[in-house]
């Protein structure tokens, strides 16, 4: 199954640009023709095609299903931009795929990027969420101030960081993660949190976690605890 994605259709009836162009130009699709559509906030639409027009393609909603996450908790990750952009990307291609609802671009005291190309970021987690069949796309905000980002996040949540120092004590994060409650899980820069920025995780209900023996990149750790979380929670689910 192709899904399309259209986060107005059921306003305007309309799939946008983008695509209207793989729809018509790449997949040769005409009218009559049936397609999927989801608007990214948790509906899948049948329709079908009464115009094909590779810059708007408009269509007639024939069945609204709800397809809601279906991991059953709230799945943040926290993490610095790597140096290399493309890494970045790959990263939230798959955290999408495997499946997370908020992704926060965190700026620490050692980043090594200072920004990222939003606009692009979300081409590849609107890719991502049309490729892996899925309803909801994950919330993306912004490069965040370390700080302000530990403060903000309230509520009961379990809250986690990986840390490599072994100078401070740290816990395993599958033996700590607990099934059924919303997670967020910060992943630091390559050169990882400082000291003062550690310590204010830690004052702020933060818990250092270690993601097994290996040392990982950036990248690596924060697919490691978004998949970590999903297999907790499904092993739970099955007892």
């Amino acid at each position: 199954m192709i899904q399309f994605y259209a986060p107005e259709i059921e306003s305007t009836g309309l799939l946008p640009e983008s695509d209207s162009a793989h729809c018509c130009r790449v997949l040769r699709m005409k009218e009559g023709d049936e397609v999927v559509v989801v608007d990214g906030k948790g509906k899948r639409f049948h329709c079908v095609i009464i115009e094909a027009h590779p810059k708007r393609t408009a269509l007639e909603i024939i069945s609204i299903e709800e397809v809601p996450s279906h991991w059953g908790v709230n799945i943040t990750i926290a993490v610095a931009p790597t140096k290399n952009a493309d890494r970045m990307e790959w990263m939230l291609e798959k955290a999408v795929e495997i499946g997370v609802d908020r992704v926060v671009l965190l700026r620490c005291k050692r980043s090594e990027r200072k920004g990222m190309k939003l606009e692009r970021l979300e081409k590849v987690m609107i890719s991502a969420m049309k490729q892996s069949l899925k309803g909801v796309l994950p919330e993306l905000t912004e490069l965040s101030d370390f700080k302000t980002f530990v403060s903000e996040v309230k509520g009961d949540c379990q809250k986690f960081f990986g840390y490599c120092s072994p100078d401070y004590p740290r816990k395993e994060f599958v033996r700590e993660c607990r099934a059924g409650e919303d997670v967020v899980i910060m992943i630091g820069p390559e050169g990882d949190f400082a000291p003062e920025e550690v310590e204010f995780a830690v004052a702020n209900g933060f818990v250092p976690v270690t993601f097994g023996e290996s040392r990982l990149r950036t990248e690596t750790a924060a697919l490691y605890g978004v998949t970590a979380t999903h297999i907790i929670n499904q092993i739970n689910a099955k007892q």
